[in-house]
């Protein structure tokens, strides 16, 4: 019989490289927020895939970027922390975009890195099979990596070879995790996370980095009017933006925006709950908040 392998392996790479995407392919279930926005991700989260044969803990990591703020220089902090401390690193390349400085700056950043390094090439289904075998020599040439995977999330294209090559670099050992599991992350913050995702949607290029979400309480009300068994659970949240314009985008003319957010949201929430929910949402300005350490401390980061 095979020897049981696990282990924890992380996806860097620079913002919007399809890292969350992967790992919400692999673990099956929408476990890390996505959007088009860069910077979506500010937390280590986990996610669990397991096998008869294996556990691996992916750990998603925040886009490595030159920081301009001080919230960009703990993201970049964690993102190091993270990767000094896994078993294998998944460096992600997206297919439909060239390599830049970025890349070449992150690869750096890598190559010192104590575990060994698979280079994932993400995206493959928006570009053409030449544009693949281009895009994978320059890869190639970009740093020594004991393999480079060419993937889809979205058309589920050579993921469980990524998961064979993944795992066949992880230490024999038990599960790490109970099986089922598929993450670690407390529900109050992926509550917090799919508020951000919907807020992330539709506003302009600027404010992303500048909204922040903090799960205040969450408590029983009112019975359900569909199930009187059932009562519904509230939750209460604020949304923090930096600057008082920024306030009245989240809003929109006479809340309209802000109550989209909240459609959006919920039905997300209700789905990870399996439960009905009333969602209570504010906004408030947190000036500069991403410059200052007081208050980045107290929004978590």
């Amino acid at each position: 019989m095979a020897e049981h392998r696990s282990g924890f392996t992380c996806f860097v790479g620079r913002p919007n490289a399809g890292k969350s995407t992967l790992m919400n392919a692999l673990v099956g279930e929408k476990v890390a927020i996505m959007s088009s926005r860069p910077q979506t991700t500010r937390r280590a989260i986990r996610g669990i895939v397991t096998r008869d044969d294996a556990q691996l803990v992916i750990v998603d990591t925040p886009g490595l970027h030159r920081p301009r703020t001080l919230l960009g220089e703990r993201l970049n902090d964690l993102v190091r922390e993270t990767f000094a401390s896994v078993d294998v690193i998944g460096f992600c390349l997206p297919a439909d975009e060239k390599i830049g400085p970025g890349d070449q700056w992150i690869a750096r950043e890598l190559a010192d890195a104590k575990a060994p390094v698979v280079a994932i090439v993400t995206k493959v289904d928006k570009v053409s099979r030449d544009r693949v075998a281009e895009h994978l020599m320059a890869v190639s040439q970009l740093g020594e990596f004991i393999d480079i995977v060419p993937v889809s999330s979205v058309k589920d294209v050579q993921m469980d070879v990524l998961l064979d090559v993944l795992i066949s670099h992880l230490p024999v050992g038990p599960e790490l995790y109970p099986a089922g599991e598929l993450t670690d992350e407390p529900e109050d913050v992926r509550i917090a996370e799919f508020i951000r995702e919907a807020a992330l949607e539709g506003v302009r290029d600027e404010l992303p980095h500048s909204i922040a979400v903090v799960v205040e309480e969450i408590s029983e009300r009112d019975q359900d009017p569909d199930d009187p068994r059932v009562p519904i659970l509230e939750i209460q949240a604020q949304l923090y933006v930096e600057r008082d314009s920024q306030k009245g985008i989240i809003i929109g003319h006479a809340g309209s925006r802000l109550r989209d957010v909240g459609a959006t949201a919920r039905a997300d929430i209700e789905r990870l709950l399996g439960r009905r929910v009333f969602l209570d949402l504010h906004v408030k300005v947190a000036k500069d908040w991403q410059r200052d350490p007081k208050q980045l401390g107290r929004l978590g980061f």
